[in-house]
């Protein structure tokens, strides 16, 4: 038997699949990593700890999977989207990586806007958010010049991660997509974005395509995680594009909805000519000559891993989605919005902070927890409707990740979506894009759309439930409202607060 591996770099976690040709996952582990947040709005994280936990991850794999080493043939990488990575000129980590959730750069996207205006959209197909790339760019050129100085080339955390295994330096279009520099037609670094902002042309790394075998292990990495030399290593993919490959969405009619960390849907496209007005992210996929469209919650899975470590510790997800059952739909009057990290679409603002609302002494802990699922979906269906207002036909869902591991979760989603919500039997998500990209790279497969065919198998369906689409249609309304009615609220808390901590550190006067 032959085996690949798909290695996930995530935001708070590496996990790693070894996957036989037949789809099967043999085996898996996930080491963590610590976030660093020293200030409202930042996330950066120590580029070392992803090459550290993901050896540590392979070493432990390979030991516990017992399959010979020679039979493993190749690897490659999905990782979270858009973080910033410097490396000097002997190719070492400037400073800490800063993250796709880091909202620090609110001044920048509007430097952009002011700068490029519609042609920005023309060219990239995204318009500036505080997650991208770019942004992250101009603020290290503004506030640590030093550091833009000494920069020889920027990486994303996945492909940085590929370095230090193969040697090799390089970026995929899919993850490039995400960047706000890649001219996305013509699959080029955009010269009059980098001239624009006099960001030098030979930062940005060579381009290739996410199939496009890289190099092999480096022999001192292969031998301590326990592979051969040998192993072919393939580009690998951004998380998103990973994830629809894993899912099968490889062609028109088909969407995603993944809840991680944050929260996805996405819808395939076959025309980088589309256009939803800037209104939802439209990036290369992982499929050679394809796209895919996109909104983003940014704290979709992180809301309720942020409810559960705060208010019940100690708990298990398992016993907070059992208690949720006992709730009722719209958890007795009780709406969360989850901008706990901002949001993304369909606001794109850095500073809006999550709320419940219609708090009353009835309520309890299963109505708090139903809420926060409840409004994880309302959020993600925000984009839902952007699509089909844009025409787009959305019946039937694939739902990946956290969101996927409860029926209470899926039947949520097929309701408030109004479309039917299918589970996949071996749901591995980006995990498993990476390991097919491999298996296809590998030539096990003529396309990664036969790959798909072999390894995706589908499991249950959850059919919307017209009365609960009804009353789930009543709250969404309500839903909607929140936002403009507290936005101006929390801008001005937002600004008090960096106020606060620039004045006191953040510290409250002693009584």
């Amino acid at each position: 038997m032959k085996y690949a591996i798909g290695v996930d770099l995530g935001t708070s976690s590496v996990k790693v699949l070894l996957v036989d040709q037949n789809g099967q996952v043999v085996s898996s582990v996930s080491k963590s990593y610590p976030l660093m947040q020293p200030h409202p709005g930042y996330s950066e994280q120590d580029p070392e700890q992803w090459v550290e936990k993901t050896i540590q991850a392979l070493k432990e794999l390979t030991e516990k999977s017992g399959v010979p080493r020679d039979e493993i043939e190749g690897l490659s990488f999905s990782g979270q989207m858009h973080g910033l990575v410097l490396l000097d000129e002997n190719l070492q980590v400037i400073r800490n990586a800063i993250l796709w959730n880091d909202t620090r750069t609110t001044e920048q996207c509007k430097k952009i806007d002011q700068v490029l205006g519609g042609k920005l959209l023309e060219i990239t197909k995204n318009p500036a958010l505080e997650g991208f790339t770019l942004p992250k760019i101009l603020w290290v050129q503004q506030y640590e010049p030093e550091n833009f100085r000494k920069t020889r080339v920027f990486l994303l955390p996945k492909d940085y991660l590929r370095y230090r295994l193969t040697g090799t330096i390089g970026m995929d279009y899919s993850d490039a997509a995400g960047t706000l520099l890649l001219d996305i037609v013509n699959q080029s670094w955009s010269t009059d974005i980098l001239r624009t902002f006099d960001i030098p042309a030979d930062i940005c790394p060579p381009l290739v395509e996410t199939e496009a075998e890289v190099g092999t292990l480096l022999p001192d990495i292969a031998a301590t995680c326990g592979l051969s030399p040998a192993t072919k290593v393939f580009a690998g993919g951004a998380d998103n594009a990973c994830g629809a490959i894993g899912a099968g969405i490889l062609e028109e009619g088909k969407a995603l909805c993944s809840i991680g960390t944050s929260g996805v849907f996405l819808s395939y496209e076959s025309d980088s000519n589309k256009n939803f007005g800037g209104k939802v992210h439209l990036f290369n996929h992982g499929q050679k000559d394809a796209y895919y469209t996109m909104g983003v919650t940014l704290a979709a899975g992180y809301s309720l891993s942020w409810f559960k470590d705060t208010f019940t510790k100690g708990e298990d997800f398992a016993t907070l989605l059992e208690e949720a059952a006992h709730s009722s739909i719209g958890a007795n009057g009780l709406l969360f919005t989850p901008f706990i990290a901002g949001e993304r679409t369909p606001y794109a603002d850095a500073k809006i902070r999550g709320t419940f609302t219609g708090i009353d002494s009835s309520h309890t802990r299963r109505d708090f927890t139903r809420a926060v699922m409840e409004g994880i979906a309302f959020s993600i269906n925000e984009s839902v409707e952007i699509f089909r207002n844009y025409g787009k036909n959305i019946d039937t869902v694939i739902s990946i990740g956290g969101g996927a591991k409860s029926d209470l979760w899926l039947q949520i989603q097929a309701d408030i979506f109004q479309a039917k919500v299918i589970k996949l039997q071996n749901e591995q998500g980006p995990g498993m894009g990476a390991a097919m990209i491999a298996a296809s790279g590998l030539g096990w497969f003529s396309s990664l759309k036969d790959c798909a065919a072999a390894f995706i198998r589908t499991g249950r369906t959850f059919e919307p439930i017209p009365k609960n689409v009804k009353r789930y249609r009543d709250f969404y309304q309500v839903y909607k409202d929140v936002y403009p009615h507290t936005v101006a609220i929390n801008h001005q808390l937002f600004d008090l607060r960096r106020v606060n901590e620039s004045r006191f550190g953040g510290k409250t006067d002693e009584i």
